[in-house]
């Protein structure tokens, strides 16, 4: 066996005993079965809610039972491949099985992140809202290079993103935006991106050709389901319509269809103008309103939620948990983790893999290398 075929097959057994562990593997499978027996039962479809939690968590299962024995047959079938190419002088056959291993590596890398998804709304869909700061223009476009980033990262990953609200900027980019971002594991992965996003760039706004220091803020809350009961006293929301902006046909900035909430006593504002009509935005605003209180429910059980409160409190220096550098050099830097990686196209185009995944490990306490290559 070629040294490097060998070394990726160990990197990747290595990596599905790993997830054999955090899945507890005997007991993974008796629960699958458990579920599968559940779903199976048609009583259980009288209770809609308990049976799409049910069937949610029997999804989530199969799909990591099932990762962990592709990855195990993937590997058997590329290695035979690189053995028998290896004999047979193919080196055409060869890279075949080593690409075919390279990208079993990548899933089990990705696989391993994941399984550190364990958050009690880690697997749920997620709201992200971005927010310019004080610049104007400078930071107007940032927020909108911000949500072009994380909508083409959620694509690339087959999320499905749905615009809520946005306010476009006076001359370009946008004040705010709330997308959501529809998929497995969607909060998981992007709850760690909350906080203040600084850029450095010549500004294409100056015609002096001066650099510019533009910030703008991420918050990320969980879509929360019925199951989930947030309390909230009807008498702490004020409500407000407005006007809606932007695409949506011949009701836009004809009725009042846009809808504010503010839920005074922790001042959490939610915008929703999605929908045709004010009843349809009404609705969904409520529902952004549960998810973000939830979502401080969750800091405050957290032994960093004070520090990441800290960090949304002011949009500007002192508070950013990345910086973006485009001049004088190339260099895309999260403060917190110490990944770097001087792709800043490619970390604007949405590969944010490796700064989500770092910021996770850390999350939980483990601790991944500091350059990305």
């Amino acid at each position: 066996m070629r040294p490097d075929v060998e070394a990726m097959k160990a990197d990747i057994e290595q990596s599905v005993a790993l997830l054999r562990r955090r899945l507890d593997w005997d007991v993974a499978l008796r629960k699958l079965d458990e579920l599968n027996a559940r779903v199976e039962d048609p009583t259980l479809w009288d209770r809609p809610d308990e049976a799409q939690a049910v069937s949610r968590d029997r999804s989530r299962l199969e799909a990591q039972i099932n990762t962990v024995r592709e990855m195990e047959q993937g590997v058997e079938d590329g290695v035979m491949l690189a053995d028998m190419a290896d004999e047979e002088g193919d080196e055409a056959a060869l890279e075949d099985a080593r690409a075919q291993l390279r990208a079993i590596k990548e899933r089990a890398a990705r696989a391993e992140l994941e399984a550190l998804l364990s958050g009690e709304a880690d697997g749920n869909d997620a709201y992200l809202e971005v927010n310019s700061g004080a610049g104007g223009t400078e930071s107007n476009d940032w927020a909108g290079m911000l949500l072009r980033m994380y909508s083409r990262w959620a694509r690339a990953h087959g999320y499905e993103v749905t615009v809520e609200a946005e306010e476009s900027g006076e001359q370009a980019g946008i004040k705010s935006a709330t997308i959501q971002i529809s998929g497995p594991n969607a909060y998981g992965w992007l709850k760690s991106e909350s906080g203040v996003h600084r850029l450095v760039r010549i500004s294409p706004y100056d015609a002096a050709a001066k650099r510019h220091t533009s910030f703008a803020s991420i918050g990320v809350s969980p879509v929360v389901d019925d199951a989930i009961e947030i309390d909230i006293n009807p008498s702490d929301v004020r409500t407000d319509t407005y006007r809606a902006s932007g695409a949506g046909g011949q009701h836009i900035n004809k009725t009042d269809s846009a809808v504010r909430l503010t839920h005074v006593p922790t001042n959490t504002v939610v915008a929703c103008q999605a929908g045709r009509s004010q009843h349809q935005n009404r609705e969904q605003a409520w529902k952004m309103l549960r998810a973000r209180l939830y979502e401080l429910e969750l800091q405050k059980r957290e032994a960093a939620a004070q520090a990441l409160a800290d960090a949304k409190t002011d949009i500007g220096w002192g508070h950013q948990i990345r910086s973006y550098v485009l001049q004088p050099y190339q260099m895309v830097k999260d403060l917190r983790t110490e990944v770097e990686t001087s792709d800043t196209q490619g970390v604007l185009d949405g590969d944010l893999d490796a700064f989500m995944g770092a910021a996770l490990a850390a999350r939980v306490g483990e601790t991944r290398g500091s350059t990305v290559e």
